[in-house]
């Protein structure tokens, strides 16, 4: 069995019930797909089918998007950088509406000037953060909460992602150049239509989700059913199984840490076997892609067209994708269960302020995912 590197500060897996990460991980993949797509005959096709196919709504509000007239002059021309994008996954299932819509899984993709590579930076879920108010559900604000309380107290659906988006503001300082939010059936459909994906893990992964009988029929361990075991080393995995693998962490030496690791190790594994069966350069493929993701994916482009994104993020490649852990451990305080960020933190949100988080990334190895 393969030894996974310790890291150089040891810290306790983050605190929380398990939010379903997979959903965020197409949007990504979505998002960075299209950017790295290949400008061909039948891209405005591609484009109408796009608008068409994908819901698009006000999830940034406006005191968190960046101003159109900041870049107007950018635009009438090119995309340019850096640019940083808010991703959100949702539980709603449409086989399951009555069940709700809960866990909100956090994303902030950072995009460098030079528009050659990305960053994927984990937001915790039960960061300790102040939640400004707003005025759509009368929220008054709190000074001390959960960062996935701001969904909740603004409302959920396009509200939850502009309090979300507010409250990342104030935070980092950044403003959002676009955002996105995709539930379950968005991940299911593209990893179908992909055939399934190839990843590497660092370590066994148990499941606490699926399981067998003897007779190898399906019985979830709650049950008495034999846990599905994923063993280190390279899996191809169907969608069910990609699903249920980047959702574990209750077996994972280092927790929520080797959870975000295993997810943002799944959307390169995504976004390369896209490429290898020419996704990126097929537009009739991209367009079956696009539609099976159609009623699963909402997005705010921020006014960008989409043949804009695919010429302007074209460079982004798998290979130049890297992870980031926000530099924060666990605290009880007043009997409730946080993450708090630490010193480093600070440095980091002002990385992305100012476009070096390269140099950051050099500096701080304890908070970056080789992926």
């Amino acid at each position: 069995m393969l030894t996974l590197r310790r890291r150089q500060k040891s810290r306790a897996a983050l605190p929380g019930r398990d939010p379903i990460w997979a959903k965020l991980l197409v949007v990504v993949g979505a998002f960075l797909l299209i950017g790295s797509a290949t400008i061909v005959t039948g891209t405005q096709v591609l484009a109408n089918r796009y608008r068409d196919s994908v819901h698009q709504e006000n999830l940034l509000g406006n005191n968190a998007r960046v101003s159109n007239e900041d870049k107007k002059e950018e635009r009438r021309s090119s995309i340019t950088g850096p640019l940083n994008f808010l991703l959100l996954g949702s539980d709603l299932r449409a086989n399951d509406p009555e069940d709700g819509q809960r866990s909100d899984s956090i994303i902030i993709v950072h995009i460098p000037a030079g528009l050659d590579r990305a960053y994927l930076l984990s937001i915790p879920r039960d960061l300790r953060v102040k939640i400004p108010a707003f005025e759509p559900t009368g929220f008054r604000g709190s000074s001390h909460e959960k960062i996935n309380g701001a969904f909740q107290h603004g409302g959920g659906g396009n509200g939850g992602v502009q309090l979300l988006a507010e409250t990342l503001n104030e935070l980092i300082g950044i403003h959002f150049d676009g955002a996105a939010i995709v539930n379950f059936d968005g991940f299911k459909a593209a990893v179908d239509i992909l055939g399934g994906v190839d990843m590497c893990i660092d370590q066994k992964v148990t499941s606490i989700h699926l399981g067998y009988d003897d007779k190898g029929n399906y019985l979830s361990p709650e049950n008495g059913g034999h846990p599905a075991v994923y063993n280190p080393g390279c899996h191809h995995l169907e969608s069910w199984q990609a699903l249920d693998l980047v959702r574990q962490r209750k077996s994972l030496a280092n927790g929520d840490f080797d959870r975000q690791k295993n997810q943002q190790k799944f959307i390169r594994a995504i976004l390369t076997k896209a490429q290898q069966q020419n996704l990126t350069t097929n537009p009739i493929a991209l367009d079956k892609l696009i539609r099976a993701l159609g009623g699963a994916l909402t997005v705010d482009t921020n006014g960008v067209a989409l043949e804009e994104l695919m010429f302007g993020l074209r460079n982004v490649r798998p290979s130049s994708l890297l992870g980031l852990t926000v530099p924060s451990e666990p605290q009880d305080i007043g009997g409730i269960s946080y993450v708090v960020g630490l010193e480093e933190a600070q440095a980091l949100y002002s990385a992305i302020r100012d476009d070096t988080l390269d140099a950051w990334a050099v500096e701080n190895p304890t908070w970056v995912n080789p992926i």
